[in-house]
């Protein structure tokens, strides 16, 4: 093969390798703002940290919990209204996925209910109640 072969072909590889890279993590990286993901971090450690979450009505929501104890109280989370609980191991960043909700407060608690939180969703009319931190991340 000549070299102009040669630069030609690696030329090729090299597009459908950028265009293939773009396809997969371009959407994988979408697939949250796609959604208009909220996303919201909370510390446990003798209670939930903060223990009041302010999101947006109509959108879905993604907690994640940082459990910094071993205490068993602690081990899992629970939104009794929702139907969703989920174990907490101890010292790592645990996912929870919330379905988009209308206005309302969902409370949530340690298996034991010594742990108590709250979820407020706020009209979307009205938007955000609570401090910056608690500002709803809704993406573009």
């Amino acid at each position: 093969m000549a070299l102009a072969e040669w630069l030609l072909a690696a030329g090729g590889v090299l597009v459908t390798l950028l265009a293939w890279s773009w396809f997969v993590f371009g959407r994988t990286a979408g697939a949250a703002s796609a959604g208009h993901l909220q996303e919201r971090r909370i510390t446990v450690r003798g209670g939930y940290d903060p223990a009041e979450i302010h999101v947006a009505e109509g959108l879905p929501v993604r907690l994640v919990f940082h459990r910094e104890e071993t205490a068993p109280c602690s081990e899992r989370v629970v939104f009794p209204d929702l139907g969703i609980s989920a174990t907490l191991p101890a010292y790592r960043d645990i996912a929870v996925e919330l379905p988009a909700s209308r206005a309302g407060t969902h409370p949530f608690t340690c298996e034991m209910e010594m742990l108590h939180g709250r979820l407020i969703v706020d009209p979307t009319d009205r938007g955000s109640v609570g401090t910056a931190d608690d500002a709803p991340a809704v993406a573009a």
